[in-house]
């Protein structure tokens, strides 16, 4: 009789896959050590047998068995029990390998030979998706019902389910660590930190001790030890906003402390292993900054593993009048009275206008209409519907026309406006025009005085 039967077996949670004895033994004596019970095999038909009349919460499988591979079962739990996650033991060196089987729906892996920390942690978030998720605490969250927002709500819920990395693709302002945060709050690492870190934000100079952190004396100024954001980041999501930013340097160490798991501070000897999950995000397409040369190839396909695109606001028009409400909301219990309510007449004028900025814009937008509106009602008058300054580029691209404001009565094209020029121009003409009488010039472009007085405000004009 074995030590581990001889030890009273707690309930068995996980199933174990591996062709090799000693290793299979390594994780049974480990997860019993964690309070876990396994079944251990040695092939693919045994572990299916397994799986058609016993329930797990986890299945750790080798890559290679003798009669198939760890990816049939990875497919073939993905197809039967979508909710069992399942992680792959891979030799070390197979990298691509596991982010193929992240892609099929694994839940995360790890290399021979096994470090039994990794294999600890990984087990421990994998037995948290039973759990019931801890919600975003922030009070943002995918506001909407439009077809495009449902799938993209689906699938950040299935992602969540996984370790895999995530690259988050969409304009400015579409809302981008809103869904980092959504599939940070639905998975294992829910109730651990979220770090969110703008990666152009940051200066080069100190870049790698702001990622990897340093120690006391390791250059002029570091008068004590400091964690870096992989480590504050350490058993929750660590979220790199414009990812594209980074320079080419910082990217080569980035590559390694993803690859490896673990990240060296300035002035330390050794490397410390970390515990983290990457989601990162950009507007720009990476693929172009990879063929020109601005991006690595290898950090590009180790980031993005999966792709996320979130919609703009131009194509979910449907969800603008449940966003403004919400933002309206949020704007009243700031301000500490009743939200206001937008007229038919607005939400048709935001319905038509494209949001260059999204649902950036619209925030703003609202916030601006509430401090220059005067009762509860905000009319189309009370909206600054601005015609973005669209370059060639864009227009190339099939840029919409814009919707100029209420009272305009005329559609304003991209590049320039009604009257040929850009809008500054035209407004700085009819002032001139009007000899700087500023009602004179608001009834000639079609404002209302407030609007104009805005746009000279913004402009320097006034």
């Amino acid at each position: 009789m074995s030590f581990i039967e001889r030890r009273r077996r707690p309930a068995i949670d996980v199933l174990v896959v591996d062709d090799e004895e000693d290793i299979r033994e390594l994780l049974e004596l480990s997860l019993l050590r964690m309070g876990l019970g396994a079944d251990c095999v040695g092939s693919v038909q045994a572990a299916r047998a397994l799986l058609d009349t016993k329930r797990y919460r986890l299945c750790l499988t080798d890559m290679r068995l003798p009669d198939g591979d760890g990816l049939e079962l990875v497919e073939h739990i993905q197809a039967r029990m979508p909710g069992l996650p399942v992680a792959l033991i891979t030799a070390f060196g197979s990298i691509e390998t596991a982010i193929r089987a992240l892609k099929l729906g694994a839940f995360d892996f790890v290399t021979k030979p096994v470090e039994l920390k990794a294999l600890r942690e990984l087990v421990t978030h994998a037995l948290k998706l039973d759990q019931k998720p801890v919600p975003a605490g922030d009070g943002r969250a995918l506001i909407g019902r439009s077809p495009a927002l449902e799938q993209l709500r689906a699938q950040a819920g299935k992602l969540a389910r996984n370790q895999a990395p995530v690259f988050i693709h969409g304009e400015s302002g579409t809302g981008k660590e809103v869904i980092a945060r959504l599939i940070h709050s639905l998975g294992a690492r829910a109730g651990g930190p979220f770090v969110p870190v703008n990666c152009g934000a940051i200066s080069p100079e100190l870049m790698e001790s702001e990622f990897f952190g340093h120690r006391k004396g390791s250059f002029t100024g570091a008068g004590a030890d400091k964690e870096g954001l992989f480590q504050a980041a350490s058993g929750g999501t660590l979220f790199l906003d414009e990812v594209g930013e980074l320079p080419l340097a910082m990217q080569v160490k980035l590559l390694r402390a993803i690859q490896e798991r673990a990240v060296r501070p300035v002035g330390a000897h050794a490397e410390e292993t970390v515990d983290v999950r990457i989601l990162s995000a950009s507007h720009q397409d990476l693929s172009r900054l990879v063929a020109d040369g601005r991006f690595r190839q290898d950090l590009y396909f180790r980031i993005n593993v999966i792709t996320l695109r979130v919609p703009p606001l131009r194509e979910r028009v449907e969800d603008i009048p449940e966003l403004a409400a919400h933002i309206l909301e949020r704007l009243a219990e700031r301000e500490g009275g009743a939200p206001r309510r937008l007229t038919a007449a607005t939400l048709q004028a935001l319905q038509r206008y494209p949001f260059p900025g999204n649902v950036r814009e619209l925030e703003n937008m609202l916030e601006r209409a509430c401090a220059l509106c005067d009762g509860d009602e905000i009319d189309a008058a009370d909206i600054d519907l601005q015609p973005p300054d669209f370059g060639a580029a864009e227009l190339q691209a099939g840029a919409p026309a814009c919707v100029a404001p209420a009272g305009a009565g005329a559609v304003v094209n991209p590049g320039g406006g009604a009257e040929g020029g850009n809008e500054r121009a035209r407004m700085q003409r009819a002032l001139e025009k009007a000899r700087w009488n500023q009602a004179a010039a608001a009834r000639a472009l079609g404002l209302t005085l407030r609007q104009l007085r805005y746009r000279l405000r913004k402009w320097g004009l006034d």
